[in-house]
């Protein structure tokens, strides 16, 4: 939160490690224990992303079609974020927005996202192209649900996954009329 204050009152270049661990009352050698840069910040939580995806992948019934498996994905990891995750997302938008060395960072987070859910489909059984089409429309829906849920009504109760799984079954739909 203290990076996130920082980024949005000075931007992301402006902003310094030692700033950030001031600010979160830790000394830099802290904060380098934990992250290798001030990028690695907002995207600290890829990991679990990835982990949590793939193993609704892994759980979904075994009759599942593979866009099933997806969505138990996103639903297991889209159920554990809650609204300190919607207060920051305007935020978090616009400082990568506003960074080009972020705006990569964030490319890289969703190749990775996606790569992590092909392997996880290819393991049910699903063939290569397959999984990398199903990967991709996972990552699409979560960014998508994810953008309009952090968008959204700050005081309402609605939970992201809602979010993602409509998102998902509109994706579903278009890609079935593309022929």
């Amino acid at each position: 939160m203290a990076a996130v204050d920082l980024f949005t009152e000075q931007g992301y270049d402006a902003t310094t490690v030692a700033q950030i661990a001031e600010r979160a009352g830790v000394t830099k050698s802290t904060f380098f224990r934990h992250f290798p840069d001030k990028r690695e910040l907002l995207v600290a939580g890829q990991e679990t992303l990835s982990r949590l995806l793939t193993e609704g992948i892994a759980e979904a019934p075994d009759d599942a079609s593979p866009l099933e498996a997806v969505a138990a994905g996103l639903e297991r990891a889209s159920s554990t974020m809650g609204p300190m995750n919607r207060e920051l997302a305007p935020r978090l938008k616009a400082a990568v927005a506003a960074s080009v060395e972020l705006q990569e960072r964030d490319a890289l987070k969703t190749v990775s996202l996606a790569a992590a859910m092909a392997t996880a489909l290819v393991a049910r059984g699903l063939s290569d192209p397959a999984a990398a089409l199903a990967s991709e429309l996972g990552v699409l829906a979560f960014k998508r649900g994810f953008a309009e849920w952090s968008e959204g009504d700050r005081d309402g109760k609605d939970e992201l996954t809602g979010y993602v799984l409509a998102a998902l079954d509109e994706l579903r739909t278009v890609s079935a009329t593309l022929g």
